[in-house]
């Protein structure tokens, strides 16, 4: 047996990148796990197929749909909230609905989806949100709107583990920095330029942040909380 043996555990946003890489991590440590995914049905299914997961598919966009997707899961043991979308750009001409959306999604869904799992989560529960470094640190132009969700998500995580710590639920945020993805592959045109602000001069592994969530949402981690876990290669330092 392996600590998450029989827990459950839901991923919102699981189908690629780092999200699939956290369903394979807890799916291969024994636990029950679930994740929603939104438009990449070929690799939901893969997933799903290969970890004995189960696939949801649910807008992150759509607050009931998210409310409704949590608490259809009935009490979790964990909550991983990974959805995220990225919009960069110029503030004077970049799309407003873009931004909403986004806003939608890195904002309002890991808001409305901790405290739906809050009311059925058992003490020791553990709820981790993946933000980004570029919540503390926005080194380039046109990623305002972006570095505001993120930035969000860090006040978020800070009040929601004062309001649920008297359940015993930790609420944790984790922020990667570059991490080879298909959104931003290690080989991409913009590689040599993030690397310039990195000490370790390479784009993190999915898997690495798989390692980070792990923790958080294991036994070692129960006095850890309303904590930013910073795993960027030093590109914040």
């Amino acid at each position: 047996m392996t600590s998450f043996s029989g827990k459950k555990i839901f991923v919102i946003g699981g189908s690629r990148g780092i999200g699939a890489a956290i369903v394979r991590r807890f799916a291969n440590e024994g636990a029950v796990v679930s994740f929603t995914y939104a438009g990449a049905t070929e690799a939901a299914k893969a997933l799903a197929s290969e970890t004995g997961s189960t696939a949801i598919q649910s807008d992150a966009s759509d607050r009931d749909a998210v409310i409704k997707v949590v608490k259809d899961q009935g009490a979790l043991d964990v909550l991983v909230v990974n959805a995220g979308t990225l919009v960069l750009g110029d503030p004077l001409e970049v799309d407003a609905d873009a931004v909403d959306r986004m806003i939608d999604v890195n904002v309002r869904a890991p808001y409305h989806a901790a405290v739906e799992a809050a009311r059925q989560m058992p003490e020791g529960g553990r709820i981790i949100i993946v933000g980004s470094v570029n919540g503390d640190r926005m080194p380039f132009a046109g990623g305002a709107a972006y570095a505001l969700t993120k930035s969000a998500v860090q006040g978020m995580a800070r009040g929601l583990a004062r309001d649920f710590g008297v359940k015993g639920i930790t609420v944790n945020v984790i922020q990667p920095g570059p991490t080879s993805t298909d959104m931003n592959p290690e080989d991409g045109p913009m590689s040599d330029f993030m690397h310039s602000f990195m000490a370790i001069k390479r784009h993190g592994r999915p898997e690495e942040v798989a390692g980070l969530a792990a923790y958080l949402a294991g036994p070692e981690a129960g006095f850890t909380t309303g904590a930013l876990h910073t795993i960027d290669g030093g590109f914040g330092a």
